[in-house]
């Protein structure tokens, strides 16, 4: 991994849709042990997996895993607290709002 270039590499993953009342989720776990690092982008290829109301639907696809380089990844470390910070801004009140 560079400090300015990019990598790119495939594995073969498993695509999980969940469409129940109980869980609503989609989870990808790619099957040669690829791990995803921050900064790393993944796509994944084929048409889009949907699962019917009340199924959870399995399928084996490829994808690209796109490597961050050596500066995406510092600069995601240093910045992705601040991003999840923003997410945690917000109160309950119990005030009617009209």
């Amino acid at each position: 991994m560079g400090l300015f270039t990019r990598e790119k590499e495939t594995a073969p993953c498993e695509v999980e849709v969940s469409h129940r009342f109980e869980s609503l989720h989609a989870h990808v776990k790619f099957l040669n042990g690829a791990v995803v690092h921050p900064g790393d982008e993944v796509l994944v290829h084929g048409t889009p997996v949907m699962a019917p109301y009340g199924e959870v639907v399995v399928e084996e696809r490829m994808a690209t895993i796109t490597r961050a380089s050596g500066l995406e990844r510092a600069w995601t470390k240093l910045t992705g607290d601040l991003e999840m910070m923003e997410l945690c801004e917000f109160s309950f009140s119990e005030e009617v709002t009209l």
